[in-house]
């Protein structure tokens, strides 16, 4: 790929972590990137855009609207030209996947494989 091509894949990829930093996660104060719920994320040269991502669980209350709102608002991403989310549960979305960020924001801490503690722990 020409390397004027691939500045332009990973400057439409880095617009889309972007967007996805703007969608959070309706029960958790995170957004849905930094909470962990996508497992991947391909540009291709032509724009178009595939998503791999999870919830929380799988009888969480977004699961029949969020899948369209990552669909929306990304393709409202400049240089996207399309966009395909998949849904997946394997593998299951769990706590290890948030971002060290996340986890200060949440009140776990350490993030080196201590004892998590949360502030929303009675």
């Amino acid at each position: 790929m020409p390397e004027a091509t691939q500045q332009t894949v990973d400057s439409i990829k880095q617009s889309v972590i972007s967007v996805l930093r703007t969608i959070y996660d309706p029960e958790i104060p995170i957004n849905i990137f930094d909470l962990g719920l996508i497992y991947g994320l391909d540009v291709a040269e032509t724009g178009e855009v595939r998503i791999q991502m999870t919830l929380t669980a799988p009888n969480c209350p977004a699961a029949a609207s969020m899948p369209g709102v990552v669909q929306s608002k990304v393709g409202a991403t400049p240089g996207v030209t399309d966009v395909k989310v998949d849904l997946t549960w394997d593998p299951p979305w769990s706590l290890a996947r948030i971002s060290e960020a996340a986890q200060l924001q949440l009140g776990f801490g350490p993030a080196d494989g201590a004892r998590r503690r949360s502030r929303f722990n009675p």
